[in-house]
C-alpha cells in the first residue's frame, strides 16, 4: 500500500519544512519535512532536496510499515500508522503494543495505543499531543486533519 496525498499532507503540515538544519524536540539533527539520515550541522537544501528527502523517507517507512503491519487496513488507518512511523521512527513501531494490536485485529484500540506516545524523554509535549490526537482520529474515523491550511517551506532565517 502507498501513502495517499492525503496522508502526505497530512505529514507536512505536522513536519513542516526547514531548509537549514535544526533541533527536532527530541535534540535530532533535521532538515526539510523532517528528514534526519546523514544530516549535518549548518547544511542547507533546496526545497527541491527537501521534496526528494520526503519521498525516499516515505518509500522507507512504507516498506517497514507494509513488513510489520499484517492485518489489512483501510486507506486512512495506513496513513495514521504512517505518518506515526515517519515521525517517531520504524524501530518504535516494531517494539510497540500499538503493533501488537493491529496484528491482532483489535483495530478499536489502536487509537489508544497511538495517543500514548506523546513524549519526550517522560514529558508530553503539546504539538506531539496534537499530532498524535490527529492521527488517531485519522486511524479510527478517517479524517485527515492538518495542522496549518497550507504547509510552507520555512528559511530558518
Amino acid at each position: 500500500m502507498k501513502t495517499s496525498q492525503s496522508g502526505l499532507d497530512h505529514i507536512k503540515s505536522y513536519e513542516g519544512c526547514k531548509l537549514k538544519t535544526y533541533r527536532c524536540s527530541g535534540k535530532v539533527l533535521t532538515i526539510g519535512w523532517g528528514h534526519t539520515k546523514g544530516v549535518e550541522e549548518d547544511q542547507e537544501i533546496t526545497q527541491k532536496e527537501a521534496d526528494a528527502f520526503l519521498v525516499k523517507d516515505i518509500e522507507m517507512v512504507e516498506t517497514h510499515v507494509d513488513r510489520l503491519v499484517k492485518t489489512d487496513l483501510e486507506q486512512h488507518q495506513w496513513d495514521a500508522i504512517v505518518s506515526w512511523c515517519f515521525n517517531l521512527g520504524c524501530g518504535n513501531l516494531r517494539a510497540s503494543t500499538m503493533l501488537q494490536v493491529i496484528n491482532s485485529g483489535d483495530l478499536d484500540k489502536v487509537s489508544e495505543q497511538i495517543i500514548r506516545w506523546d513524549k519526550v524523554g517522560k514529558k508530553a509535549v503539546a504539538g506531539l499531543t496534537r499530532r498524535r490526537k490527529a492521527e488517531a482520529d485519522l486511524f479510527d474515523n478517517g479524517k485527515y486533519e492538518q495542522k496549518a491550511d497550507k504547509p510552507k517551506a520555512k528559511s530558518n532565517g
